[in-house]
Protein backbone atom coordinates (compact mmCIF):
# COMPACT_ATOMS: atom_id res chain seq x y z
CA UNK A 1 0.00 0.00 0.00
CA UNK A 2 0.99 3.59 -0.66
CA UNK A 3 2.18 5.32 2.72
CA UNK A 4 2.64 8.67 3.14
CA UNK A 5 4.50 9.33 6.62
CA UNK A 6 5.88 12.53 7.91
CA UNK A 7 8.53 12.76 10.78
CA UNK A 8 8.43 15.84 13.15
CA UNK A 9 11.91 16.70 13.83
CA UNK A 10 13.51 19.69 15.86
CA UNK A 11 17.19 21.14 15.71
CA UNK A 12 18.26 21.61 19.13
CA UNK A 13 21.66 22.12 21.23
CA UNK A 14 23.94 19.29 21.38
CA UNK A 15 23.02 17.95 24.69
CA UNK A 16 26.78 16.58 24.74
CA UNK A 17 27.78 20.39 25.43
CA UNK A 18 30.60 20.99 28.27
CA UNK A 19 28.44 22.87 31.02
CA UNK A 20 30.85 24.88 30.50
CA UNK A 21 30.37 26.40 27.54
CA UNK A 22 26.41 26.80 28.67
CA UNK A 23 25.09 30.20 28.60
CA UNK A 24 21.75 31.93 29.03
CA UNK A 25 20.39 35.27 28.03
CA UNK A 26 18.81 36.80 30.39
CA UNK A 27 16.91 38.82 28.74
CA UNK A 28 15.63 37.08 26.12
CA UNK A 29 15.11 34.00 28.44
CA UNK A 30 16.80 32.20 25.64
CA UNK A 31 20.09 29.40 25.48
CA UNK A 32 23.24 31.17 23.64
CA UNK A 33 24.50 28.59 21.09
CA UNK A 34 27.94 27.80 21.81
CA UNK A 35 30.79 28.79 19.90
CA UNK A 36 31.81 25.64 18.00
CA UNK A 37 29.71 23.38 18.90
CA UNK A 38 26.95 22.85 16.57
CA UNK A 39 22.94 21.98 16.85
CA UNK A 40 21.98 18.81 16.26
CA UNK A 41 18.83 17.09 14.99
CA UNK A 42 16.98 15.92 18.45
CA UNK A 43 17.55 12.76 19.21
CA UNK A 44 14.34 11.25 19.56
CA UNK A 45 12.96 12.71 16.48
CA UNK A 46 16.44 10.71 14.79
CA UNK A 47 14.45 7.67 16.45
CA UNK A 48 11.44 8.70 14.79
CA UNK A 49 13.12 8.59 11.02
CA UNK A 50 14.48 4.95 12.17
CA UNK A 51 10.89 3.93 12.77
CA UNK A 52 9.40 5.51 9.40
CA UNK A 53 12.87 3.60 7.49
CA UNK A 54 12.21 0.37 9.23
CA UNK A 55 8.23 0.85 7.56
CA UNK A 56 9.24 1.62 4.59
CA UNK A 57 11.59 -1.26 4.24
CA UNK A 58 8.58 -3.55 5.02
CA UNK A 59 6.68 -1.51 2.96
CA UNK A 60 8.64 -0.42 -0.01
CA UNK A 61 5.94 1.86 -1.01
CA UNK A 62 5.99 4.57 1.46
CA UNK A 63 7.18 8.06 1.08
CA UNK A 64 8.94 9.66 4.24
CA UNK A 65 8.97 13.66 4.67
CA UNK A 66 11.05 14.96 7.33
CA UNK A 67 9.27 18.30 8.55
CA UNK A 68 10.87 20.73 10.93
CA UNK A 69 9.87 24.58 12.24
CA UNK A 70 12.22 27.33 13.29
CA UNK A 71 14.89 30.09 12.12
CA UNK A 72 18.51 29.51 11.48
CA UNK A 73 18.84 26.15 10.54
CA UNK A 74 22.57 24.73 10.07
CA UNK A 75 21.68 22.70 6.97
CA UNK A 76 23.80 20.50 7.26
CA UNK A 77 22.51 19.32 10.58
CA UNK A 78 18.93 19.35 9.19
CA UNK A 79 20.25 17.10 6.22
CA UNK A 80 20.62 14.14 8.31
CA UNK A 81 17.32 12.52 8.37
CA UNK A 82 17.73 12.42 4.32
CA UNK A 83 21.14 10.68 4.43
CA UNK A 84 19.53 8.28 6.64
CA UNK A 85 17.37 7.55 3.77
CA UNK A 86 14.34 9.84 3.79
CA UNK A 87 12.80 11.10 0.62
CA UNK A 88 12.20 14.98 1.04
CA UNK A 89 12.59 17.88 3.95
CA UNK A 90 10.39 20.78 4.51
CA UNK A 91 11.47 23.50 6.70
CA UNK A 92 9.63 26.59 8.19
CA UNK A 93 12.31 28.96 8.38
CA UNK A 94 10.80 32.15 9.73
CA UNK A 95 11.64 34.78 12.77
CA UNK A 96 8.30 34.37 13.47
CA UNK A 97 8.40 30.75 14.70
CA UNK A 98 11.89 31.11 15.60
CA UNK A 99 11.01 30.81 19.52
CA UNK A 100 7.61 29.27 20.36
CA UNK A 101 5.86 28.16 22.83
CA UNK A 102 4.49 23.84 22.82
CA UNK A 103 0.95 25.37 21.63
CA UNK A 104 3.04 27.95 18.75
CA UNK A 105 4.99 24.60 18.04
CA UNK A 106 2.08 22.49 17.39
CA UNK A 107 0.35 24.99 15.64
CA UNK A 108 2.98 25.46 13.14
CA UNK A 109 3.84 21.81 12.51
CA UNK A 110 -0.03 21.31 12.44
CA UNK A 111 -0.73 23.98 9.36
CA UNK A 112 2.23 22.92 7.90
CA UNK A 113 0.86 19.72 7.54
CA UNK A 114 -2.30 20.44 6.49
CA UNK A 115 -0.11 22.40 3.57
CA UNK A 116 1.44 19.20 2.76
CA UNK A 117 -1.85 17.75 2.40
CA UNK A 118 -1.74 13.66 1.97
CA UNK A 119 -0.36 11.79 5.46
CA UNK A 120 -1.15 8.79 7.03
CA UNK A 121 1.10 8.34 9.96
CA UNK A 122 3.01 11.70 11.48
CA UNK A 123 6.14 10.26 13.51
CA UNK A 124 7.28 12.35 16.21
CA UNK A 125 10.33 11.85 18.78
CA UNK A 126 8.72 11.23 22.19
CA UNK A 127 10.00 14.49 23.49
CA UNK A 128 12.63 16.94 22.47
CA UNK A 129 16.14 17.22 24.41
CA UNK A 130 15.58 20.79 25.13
CA UNK A 131 12.77 21.71 26.70
CA UNK A 132 11.86 17.83 27.80
CA UNK A 133 7.80 18.60 27.62
CA UNK A 134 6.92 16.42 25.60
CA UNK A 135 3.88 18.22 24.82
CA UNK A 136 4.01 19.06 21.15
CA UNK A 137 2.77 15.38 19.45
CA UNK A 138 -0.25 15.68 21.54
CA UNK A 139 -0.80 19.28 20.50
CA UNK A 140 -0.57 17.95 16.77
CA UNK A 141 -3.30 15.36 17.02
CA UNK A 142 -5.38 17.46 19.17
CA UNK A 143 -5.09 20.52 16.45
CA UNK A 144 -5.64 17.99 13.74
CA UNK A 145 -8.51 15.96 14.94
CA UNK A 146 -5.96 12.73 15.02
CA UNK A 147 -5.62 9.68 17.67
CA UNK A 148 -2.11 10.04 19.09
CA UNK A 149 -0.31 7.02 20.66
CA UNK A 150 2.77 7.84 22.55
CA UNK A 151 6.14 6.09 24.07
CA UNK A 152 6.27 3.43 20.80
CA UNK A 153 9.17 1.17 21.31
CA UNK A 154 7.63 -1.17 18.20
CA UNK A 155 5.38 -0.04 14.83
CA UNK A 156 3.90 -2.43 12.43
CA UNK A 157 1.48 -1.28 9.93
CA UNK A 158 -1.27 -3.18 8.00
CA UNK A 159 -4.01 -1.82 5.45
CA UNK A 160 -5.68 -0.61 8.29
CA UNK A 161 -3.81 1.02 10.70
CA UNK A 162 -0.79 0.50 12.96
CA UNK A 163 -0.13 -2.04 15.34
CA UNK A 164 2.14 -0.35 18.52
CA UNK A 165 4.25 -1.62 21.11
CA UNK A 166 3.78 1.23 23.76
CA UNK A 167 6.21 1.26 26.34
CA UNK A 168 5.41 0.91 30.23
CA UNK A 169 7.72 1.24 33.28
CA UNK A 170 7.19 -2.61 33.70
CA UNK A 171 6.24 -4.03 29.84
CA UNK A 172 4.51 -2.46 26.97
CA UNK A 173 0.93 -2.88 25.96
CA UNK A 174 -0.23 -3.20 22.12
CA UNK A 175 -2.37 -0.38 20.88
CA UNK A 176 -4.09 -0.36 17.72
CA UNK A 177 -4.77 2.71 15.66
CA UNK A 178 -6.89 3.73 11.96
CA UNK A 179 -4.95 5.94 9.60
CA UNK A 180 -4.33 8.43 9.81
CA UNK A 181 -2.60 8.66 14.09
CA UNK A 182 0.05 10.46 15.24
CA UNK A 183 2.82 8.19 17.15
CA UNK A 184 5.81 8.98 19.18
CA UNK A 185 8.75 7.32 19.45
CA UNK A 186 11.26 6.52 22.56
CA UNK A 187 14.60 5.45 22.26
CA UNK A 188 13.70 1.82 22.89
CA UNK A 189 13.34 1.34 19.51
CA UNK A 190 16.45 0.83 18.92
CA UNK A 191 20.05 3.13 17.58
CA UNK A 192 19.23 5.74 14.33
CA UNK A 193 21.25 3.71 11.59
CA UNK A 194 23.83 5.59 10.81
CA UNK A 195 24.08 7.82 7.27
CA UNK A 196 25.98 6.06 4.65
CA UNK A 197 28.65 7.65 2.17
CA UNK A 198 26.43 7.08 -0.79
CA UNK A 199 23.47 8.54 1.63
CA UNK A 200 25.24 11.35 2.38
CA UNK A 201 26.00 12.43 -1.27
CA UNK A 202 22.37 12.10 -2.40
CA UNK A 203 21.21 14.06 0.65
CA UNK A 204 23.56 16.55 -0.91
CA UNK A 205 22.25 17.26 -4.01
CA UNK A 206 18.41 17.08 -2.30
CA UNK A 207 17.50 20.50 -2.00
CA UNK A 208 14.91 20.93 0.90
CA UNK A 209 11.94 22.75 0.52
CA UNK A 210 11.41 26.40 2.59
CA UNK A 211 7.94 27.89 3.57
CA UNK A 212 7.82 31.10 5.72
CA UNK A 213 5.10 31.51 8.06
CA UNK A 214 2.85 33.25 5.89
CA UNK A 215 2.78 30.58 3.49
CA UNK A 216 1.55 28.43 5.79
CA UNK A 217 -1.06 30.41 6.98
CA UNK A 218 0.41 31.30 10.40
CA UNK A 219 -1.12 34.32 11.46
CA UNK A 220 0.62 36.52 14.86
CA UNK A 221 -2.52 35.13 17.15
CA UNK A 222 -1.89 31.32 16.46
CA UNK A 223 1.70 32.10 17.53
CA UNK A 224 1.58 34.11 20.80
CA UNK A 225 2.76 32.26 23.57
CA UNK A 226 0.77 31.00 25.69
CA UNK A 227 2.69 29.78 28.42
CA UNK A 228 4.36 32.92 30.41
CA UNK A 229 8.29 31.91 30.74
CA UNK A 230 9.07 33.94 34.01
CA UNK A 231 12.81 33.33 34.21
CA UNK A 232 15.30 30.59 32.45
CA UNK A 233 18.68 30.54 34.38
CA UNK A 234 21.52 28.16 35.40
CA UNK A 235 20.70 26.40 39.17
CA UNK A 236 23.97 27.40 41.08
CA UNK A 237 25.43 24.50 43.58
CA UNK A 238 27.42 25.81 46.37
CA UNK A 239 28.45 22.73 48.01
CA UNK A 240 31.84 21.68 50.02
CA UNK A 241 33.71 19.13 49.89
CA UNK A 242 35.22 17.35 53.45
CA UNK A 243 38.20 14.52 52.59
CA UNK A 244 37.69 12.15 56.21
CA UNK A 245 41.31 10.55 56.52
CA UNK A 246 42.62 8.09 59.33
CA UNK A 247 44.91 5.89 59.88
CA UNK A 248 43.86 3.33 57.91
CA UNK A 249 40.29 2.25 56.11
CA UNK A 250 38.63 1.00 59.51
CA UNK A 251 39.56 4.08 60.75
CA UNK A 252 38.59 6.76 57.72
CA UNK A 253 35.12 4.29 58.22
CA UNK A 254 34.74 5.25 62.15
CA UNK A 255 35.75 8.98 61.65
CA UNK A 256 33.28 9.34 59.10
CA UNK A 257 30.31 7.28 61.14
CA UNK A 258 31.18 9.71 63.99
CA UNK A 259 30.83 12.72 61.11
CA UNK A 260 27.77 11.61 60.13
CA UNK A 261 25.61 11.33 63.55
CA UNK A 262 27.52 15.00 64.30
CA UNK A 263 25.29 16.37 61.58
CA UNK A 264 22.71 14.08 62.31
CA UNK A 265 22.61 11.88 59.10
CA UNK A 266 22.80 8.86 60.88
Amino acid sequence: MALNIIVCAKQVVDPETPASAFRIDPATKQVVPAQGIPPVVNGFDENAVEAALQIKEASSDATITVLSVGSGFVMDVMKKPLSMGADQLILVDDPAVGNLDAFGTATALAEAIRKIGEYDLILCGRQASDWDNAMVPLGIAEILGLPCITIAQKIEVSDDGVTVHKALSDGYEVVKAGFPTVVTITNELGEPRYPTLRGIMTASRKTPTVWDASEVGLSHDQLSHKLNLAELYIPESDTDCEFIEGEDDADSGRLLALKLREARLI
